[in-house]
């Protein structure tokens, strides 16, 4: 069968087509790519905070319009003001922060060997549970050597088979491992191919085996669902079959074996952390037509087993320990015999306690939908699993609430790549298909660079809360000042373009150099954000309302002391407003840690963008030819004092705030 997108390299042959478009294997994957990609956990908070916000600005501005109105104010005017606390209230910036930050993190983790395919995959690794990873090449060096070899009944090393390859089926199994391989050495003797058949083939090399020795006249190719592959070669004026694969699919193939015994032996040999290669063989009188499994696959003479170890990488053991500290659920995927895969993950430390279950496919297949549901939570290792089987485990975990990063590299891996909530394809074994369907790509195809980019994920979440923090902290200074101006006899504070310089101006420099900020001490000692969790929630919402009346209060205490005076107010107003954000600004920078703790110039970006944002202020205040643009007038000496004085109220009650949110942790 030879599927669509197959490429044909050379020979004749005539061709019936049994299924087209979406009926063919390619179409099948096709199908099960058009699912609808779910929101990230970024996504569903902020539809649900506009949505919220835009219900809350409606109603504080039909309540100012109707008191306006009642009061006797003229209609027009309480019309144009009301149309300004909408301005107010709406942080206009919000969506360019949030997009330019995401980008710079994209940027900065191509650092970390992750290259980012869309954008909001950086803040969803923020909120991943669990990693669904392979074993091969990720987890492991991806360098297989082969240990032992069983044959003839007895166990031996690699070094021992030049002492006995003369006896009984040693040679014939030194055969099998050079010809039926699909590996090739090239003319500088370097080996390329898949990872276990150049193992194989380096065996074959170092007893002098050549591959060309006995000529390959026909093939059954390896397929991941029979996990097994057969050459026929000719040898001695007879034909001669090689069939390598899975044991205990290859054993159910053999005849004159003793099963349990052998299979004992694989078990002892997996138990190791081998990777278990199975051989048998099989004589021909003459070239089968057109080799098929179902009858070229059956009655044949065991050869011999394989142990072939993939190490751990080193720093593979810290990263699996680092997601536990994380409270990520790391989850072995692997096409190994399930005693292998157990071993290692027992090893690195996936498996870590007697309720951690390892399953193979063929027991998942026997599972109905609530039973795996009920369990796939206790699930840590998947042993012999298709990539349709990835696509369930996806699905499933996500049923129970979980945020799911999922590894992987062929094309039949692409569905559940695109279903989980992060998609990491593999950048030097990925095929093009599974890239295009992942939402990052693993340049170095290593576990921990998924830990780093985690990392990197929580760091970029906390910044974005950040700037939502202080976004719509100063919103609500200018929407309480504006409400509660007029409620209390004073005049509508600010006009439009001074909150317009607000928003834009003034919030979007600080704004955007938060996502600069280094991460928090404790990023990877916290369990992940719940999804459902709203930006307001941990006291966020409550800062906002407290801090922008405290905003409000020295705004509008400044903007009555300005009128008593004959002072210039709403150019006060206008840069009190200003200056008190630059000072929370630099407050919310930690969440608990005082300024002073992490070091004011720890982000230099953030200085320079405060410093600039101050100097903006200074020039629209004192240049003669702006003035008329922006209805301010230049302030006195004194005046510029009493402003900076006020405005640096925000910043020393927000450090208090911390200094008491730090004594009720403790």
């Amino acid at each position: 069968m030879a599927f669509k997108g197959t490429f044909v390299t050379y020979g004749r042959g005539t061709a019936v087509v049994v299924a087209t478009g979406m009926q063919t294997e390619l179409g099948r994957i096709a199908k099960m790519l058009q699912e609808d990609e779910t929101l990230t956990p970024l996504q569903q908070r902020m539809a649900s905070f506009g949505k919220k916000l835009s219900v809350l600005v409606l109603f504080l501005c039909i309540l100012f319009f109707v008191a306006g109105w009642l009061r006797g104010e003229d209609v027009v005017k309480i019309l144009l003001t009301s149309i300004s606390l909408a301005v107010a209230a709406i942080p206009e910036a919000l969506p360019a922060v949030i997009t330019i930050s995401l980008a710079l993190a994209a940027k900065r983790m191509i650092r970390f060997n992750s290259l980012i395919r869309k954008l909001p995959a950086v803040e969803t690794l923020g909120s991943v549970t669990y990693i669904c990873t392979d074993k091969t090449g990720t987890l492991t060096k991806n360098n297989m050597h082969v240990e032992d070899v069983f044959v003839n009944g007895k166990q031996y090393e690699r070094n021992a088979l030049s002492t006995i390859k003369q006896e009984g089926d040693v040679m014939l199994l030194l055969h099998a491992f050079a010809l039926n391989n699909d590996a090739v050495e090239g003319v500088d003797k370097i080996i390329k191919g898949d990872s276990t058949e150049i193992a194989l083939m380096e065996v074959s090399n170092e007893q002098n085996i050549q591959s060309d020795t006995w000529p390959r006249l026909a093939e059954i190719a390896f397929d991941a669902d029979r996990k097994l592959m057969t050459t026929f070669h000719s040898h001695d004026n007879k034909i001669i079959s090689f069939t390598k694969g899975a044991p205990d699919i290859l054993l159910q193939r053999c005849v004159n074996v003793d099963t349990p015994a052998l299979q004992q032996q694989v078990d002892g040999m997996a138990a190791k952390g081998h990777r278990i290669l199975g051989f048998a063989y099989r004589y021909w009188n003459t070239l089968p037509e057109n080799p098929d499994s179902e009858t070229h696959e059956t009655v044949l003479q065991f050869l011999g087993l394989t142990g072939i170890i993939d190490p751990p990488r080193e720093e593979v053991f810290d990263a699996v320990a680092q997601c536990k500290t994380a409270g990520i659920v790391p989850v072995m995927i692997t096409g190994d015999h399930p005693l292998t895969a157990k071993t290692i993950a027992q090893r690195i430390g996936i498996l870590s306690s007697e309720k951690d279950l390892v399953i193979t496919g063929q027991q998942l297949d026997a599972l109905d939908n609530d039973s795996f549901l009920a369990k796939v939570e206790k699930i840590k290792v998947y042993a012999r699993v298709s990539p349709e089987q990835k696509l369930q485990i996806v699905k499933t975990l996500q049923q129970k609430g979980h945020y799911v990063a999922m590894t992987g590299d062929g094309v039949n891996d692409a569905p559940s790549l695109k279903r989980a909530n992060i998609g990491i394809a593999m950048g030097i074994t990925g095929t093009d298909v599974s890239k295009e369907a992942a939402h990052m790509i693993l340049l170095d195809d290593n576990f921990s660079t998924i830990v780093k980019a985690v990392w990197e994920g929580r760091r970029i979440y906390d910044n974005i809360l950040k700037f939502i923090k202080y976004l719509m902290t100063t919103n609500s200074g200018e929407l309480w000042t504006l409400l509660l101006g007029p409620m209390i006899g004073l005049p509508v504070a600010l006009l439009p373009i001074h909150i317009l310089w607000i928003n834009l101006v003034s919030d979007g420099l600080p704004a955007i150099s938060l996502s600069f900020e280094k991460a928090e001490k404790d990023i990877m000692n916290r369990p992940p954000r719940p999804p459902q969790q709203s930006v307001f929630a941990n006291g966020r919402g409550l800062h906002m309302i407290w801090v922008g009346m405290l905003m409000a209060g020295i705004a509008l205490s400044a903007q009555a002391w300005a009128i008593s005076h004959g002072l210039h107010w709403q150019t006060i107003v206008f840069n009190v407003l200003c200056l008190s954000q630059m000072g929370h600004v630099l407050a919310i920078r930690s969440e608990n840690q005082s300024l002073f703790s992490i070091g004011i110039f720890s982000n230099k970006q953030l200085i320079v963008a405060v410093v600039i944002a101050l100097l903006l202020q200074f020039v629209i205040t004192y240049t003669p030819f702006l003035q008329p643009v922006f209805q301010t007038e230049a302030l006195t000496l004194n005046e510029f004092l009493c402003v900076g004085v006020a405005s640096s109220l925000v910043f020393f009650a927000v450090e208090i705030e911390k200094i008491i949110s730090r004594k009720k942790g403790k």
